[in-house]
This record gives structure tokens, C-alpha cells and sequence, in this order.
């Protein structure tokens, strides 16, 4: 006969495994739309249909998926965002696996798991399709790969480990810092039995081997993501400091969750239960020293805590094991902890506009953004989910009214990525050719066919278009009520008869930032 209690111990671990990762994946299912397709996914999809082994501001994965989604579901971007929604349950299951090889029980698996689910910076991050959801799930795979390994797995497993970080890295850079940072740990927590394994220098040269193509590709196009981040940190990113980026952590994941997440490391090491995976704590101290002495933005670090709060789980189950009121602490901890999600509409498009401004007034919140950029009512990542179609549609408009002769010949020109993108992706309905542009790797793209003869040009300064062309006249205006300000009353420019040659001039339109 089947033993009922035992029965009832197998579905109640199943339900703590699964449930919250099911409910989250549902979540951001249901909530894709949001308020509009992102100005990065725009360029995302961009960068999907001119494949290749590398770009001025990532490596290739991003696009590599963005051209699946394309080849399966077409053009919507919602549908890109359930792929990223799929990402987000499997990353909160497997931080509630990190915390169980770690040494949390069920209690410990579920905290895990609601600290990564509602934390600010994660609702934000999954909310979109980016590089860095699926950053988020290569480095919580990776946590789950380094407990089980330091707990005494199988060896060979640094195979997968190698493998995931070599994908990881021709997905984001910064997995390089979490590889490093376990060699690091590695020899401060004396575990000399791992290094002396050879599959761990293997998986090593596998994790090279798969980066390999994309630092050839930096290689033969002059290193430009080195020139990208150089002019990002100067003249784009709102410069922290080493203590304003710590303190910046109590917001995107929350006070609570920041205290939880410190007991964490703290755990990792110190604590003898967590001995042996004392190279994961030191791990993330390295990520953290690198990136909080840097210019960096504070969503930088979000990574780090799918590594923090499977340790967390561990930490707290721990310490209050045994006590009087066990149950009450642990349930209060929870709840405590899941409060921050009061603040879930301030990181996620979840209300209307109007009932955001008053919620987030109610909360005292102000608009912000880590780039130094002039705001209007919305903080930049709300805004910059507005006014993009409309954009096209505007540059459609003034394209539709020149003479058959101009329209034949006519080429748009943009600013940026984002409105070349928002062109590139709604034009083909609205009948406007391809994009061109000078940012980032659309400058690689070139004039993707266009003579220059009749240009739209979006918005920039008419000076220097005279400076190029001998006929400039204003076509129309682009106006957005929630947009970002650098995108709103813009003129739409008809240019012609140009003074140069444009393939020649080329080089001076470039800009990587």
C-alpha cells in the first residue's frame, strides 16, 4: 500500500518547486503588452536580421534570438516577451534548486524563490525582450552548476559549467566576471581539490573556445565595444560612486531583500555548513568590488542575486532553526520580504499612465533614470515604450506626400537606434525603405542601398544638414505626450541635392555610445 503521509511529502516538495515558478512564467505572460514594445527590442530585432558574429554594444545571442522569434511567431513582440517570460519561471526554479544544494529545506527553497520573483529590478528586467532576462537565467543556471559541483558533483559537470558560461558570454560580458571571480574564490577558499581537476580546465577552455568568435569579430573590427563603453561611461552613465551604487542595490531589490541578500554572502563566508561553497561568496564580493569601483549603472549587479539569495534561503532557515516562535519568524520574514511588491508597479508596466503618476506620487516616487538624460512625467523606462509606431507613421506620412519622382529615391535618416529601429520594424507595412543611421552598429549597416538624393532626416540639428545638403525644408513634426524629451517635437527633415558624396562622409555620422 501507498503511504498516504508520504504521498502528501512528495506533493507539498513538488508544489514548493514548482509553484512559484509556474505563477511566474503566467505572470509575465499575461502581462507582455505593457505599455508598447521598448526602444532596445526594436533594435534587438534589428540586429536579428543582420546576423553576425558580434556588435558595437553586445555580443551575438541577443539577436541570434530575436531572429528565432522572427522565424517563429513573425513580427510580435509579445511573443518575444513569453519566450522571456518562460526565462523568468526557469530562473526562479532553479535559484529554489541553488538554495536546496546549498542546504535549505522547503522553507528555505520558497524564500529563495520569492526574493528573486519580487524583487523591483527583476519584474523590470523580465518585462521586456533584452540580453539581460536571459542573463539572468545563464547566471542562476551557473549558481546551479557551481553548488552542486562544490558540494562534490560529478567533475564533469565543469563541462556544462564551461559550456553555459561560453554561451553566456557571447550573450553579456559580465559572465567573465562571475568565471573570474570563482577562479578567485577557488584559492581563497583553499579548494585546491577542485583546481587540481582537470575537467575544471577543461570546461575553461570550452567557455574560450564558444567566446572565441565574438573576440575575433571585436578583433576585426578595431575592438568598437571597447570605444562603446568608453564613451558610455563618459558621457551617458550618471557616474555612482563606490557607496551611491551599494546603496542604489536597496532599490532594485528592495531593503528587506538587500538585508536577506547581505546575510547571504555573509553566510557564504562564514559559516561552516557553507564551507564548502565559500568560492561562490568570494565570487560575488569580486563582481560587486568590480562593478561598485566602476562606472557603472546599478542593474549592473542584478545577476549576482541569483547567486545571493539561494544563499540567503540557506542562511536564514539556518539561523532560525530550533528557535521558540520558528514558524512565526520564517512566515514573518516572507511576508516582509514580499512587500516590496507594493512597489511592483513603479518597476513593471502594470497600471495605466495616469493611475501610475498618481500611484507613484502617492509613493513619493520621482521619474529617474541611471543615464544622464532630461525627463519628462515618465521615468525612462516607461518612457521609452511610447511614441515608436506613431514615430513611423509620422515619417510614413511626410514619405507619402513627396513627388513620385523624390519618393522613389528617398532614404531616412535617424538619430538614433531606437528610431531607426521603430522605422525598420514598422516601416515595411507603412511602405518606408530601410533606416539608416550613425549609432552604434547601424553605422556598420551603412546606406543599405540609399544615394542620398532625397532624405528624411529625423529630427537632429538643421544646421549641420545644411551643411551637408543644399535644399532643407521641414516635412512635419513628430509630437509625443509620454516619450522620452529628446524624442518629442521633432522636425522631420526633407532633404536635397546633397553637397557630398554620403558614402564618403560616412565616417562622420559614426557614433558608439
Amino acid at each position: 500500500m501507498n503511504d498516504p503521509g508520504s504521498a502528501s511529502k512528495s506533493s507539498r516538495e513538488i508544489l514548493a518547486r514548482w509553484a512559484l515558478p509556474v505563477a511566474t512564467l503566467l505572470f509575465f505572460a499575461l502581462t507582455a503588452p505593457g505599455y508598447g514594445v521598448f526602444r532596445d527590442e526594436l533594435y534587438y530585432f534589428a540586429c536579428g536580421q543582420h546576423l553576425a558574429w558580434g556588435y558595437v554594444d553586445q555580443p551575438p545571442l541577443i539577436a541570434l534570438i530575436a531572429a528565432v522569434c522572427r522565424a517563429l511567431f513573425g513580427t510580435s513582440w509579445i511573443a518575444a516577451r513569453v519566450v522571456v517570460a518562460v526565462a523568468a519561471g526557469a530562473t526562479v526554479l532553479l535559484v529554489g534548486d541553488t538554495a536546496k544544494e546549498l542546504g535549505a529545506g522547503r522553507w528555505g527553497r520558497v524564500l529563495a524563490q520569492v526574493l528573486i520573483a519580487s524583487a523591483p529590478i527583476f519584474l523590470g528586467l523580465f518585462s521586456f525582450f533584452s540580453m539581460n532576462a536571459f542573463n539572468l537565467l545563464i547566471w542562476a543556471g551557473l549558481a546551479r552548476l557551481a553548488s552542486r559541483l562544490l558540494a562534490g558533483g560529478n567533475p564533469r559537470l565543469w563541462l556544462a559549467f564551461g559550456a553555459l558560461a561560453g554561451v553566456g558570454l557571447e550573450n553579456k560580458f559580465d559572465v567573465g566576471l562571475v568565471g573570474a571571480g570563482l577562479a578567485l574564490g577557488l584559492i581563497l577558499g583553499r579548494r585546491f581539490d577542485v583546481l587540481r581537476q582537470r575537467w575544471l580546465w577543461l570546461g575553461g577552455a570550452l567557455a574560450a573556445l564558444l567566446f572565441l568568435p565574438h573576440v575575433l569579430w571585436q578583433w576585426q573590427h578595431g575592438w568598437p565595444t571597447r570605444e562603446f563603453i568608453a564613451n558610455a561611461q563618459e558621457g551617458k552613465i550618471h557616474a555612482l560612486g563606490a557607496l551611491g551604487f551599494l546603496v542604489a542595490q536597496l532599490k532594485t531589490v528592495g531593503p528587506v531583500a538587500s538585508l536577506l541578500a547581505l546575510g547571504g554572502l555573509v553566510w557564504l563566508l562564514l559559516a561552516r555548513a557553507a564551507r564548502p561553497f565559500r568560492p561562490m561568496g568570494w565570487a560575488i564580493v569580486t563582481v560587486l568590488a568590480i562593478f561598485a569601483f566602476s562606472i557603472s549603472k546599478p542593474y549592473y549587479f542584478a545577476a549576482a542575486f541569483t547567486w545571493l539569495f539561494p544563499a540567503a534561503g540557506a542562511a536564514v532557515e539556518g539561523w532560525t532553526a530550533g528557535i521558540r516562535w520558528q514558524r512565526g519568524v520564517r512566515v514573518a520574514t516572507m511576508v516582509l520580504a514580499a512587500t516590496i511588491l507594493l512597489a511592483a508597479p513603479l518597476a513593471k508596466p502594470l497600471l495605466p499612465v495616469e493611475t501610475y503618476l498618481r500611484y507613484s506620487a502617492a509613493l513619493g516616487e520621482k521619474p529617474g533614470s541611471s543615464e544622464n538624460h532630461e525627463l519628462g512625467r515618465l521615468p525612462q523606462f516607461f518612457a521609452d515604450m511610447h511614441g515608436w509606431r506613431q514615430m513611423a507613421e509620422a515619417v510614413a506620412q511626410v514619405y507619402d506626400s513627396l513627388p513620385p519622382e523624390d519618393r522613389a529615391q528617398a532614404c531616412v535618416y535617424t538619430q538614433n537606434y531606437g528610431e531607426a529601429g521603430a522605422i525598420d520594424f514598422f516601416g515595411p507595412e507603412l511602405g518606408l525603405p530601410p533606416a539608416t543611421s550613425g549609432h552604434n552598429n547601424y553605422w556598420y549597416w551603412g546606406l543599405r542601398g540609399c544615394s542620398g538624393q532625397v532624405l528624411l532626416i529625423f529630427g537632429g540639428n538643421p544646421e549641420n544638414h545644411q551643411r551637408v545638403y543644399a535644399d532643407l525644408t521641414p516635412g512635419g513634426t513628430f509630437e509625443c505626450t509620454d516619450c522620452m524629451p529628446y524624442e518629442n517635437h521633432r522636425t522631420i527633415w526633407i532633404a536635397r541635392h546633397p553637397k557630398i558624396d554620403l558614402a564618403s562622409g560616412w565616417e562622420r555620422v559614426r557614433h558608439f555610445d
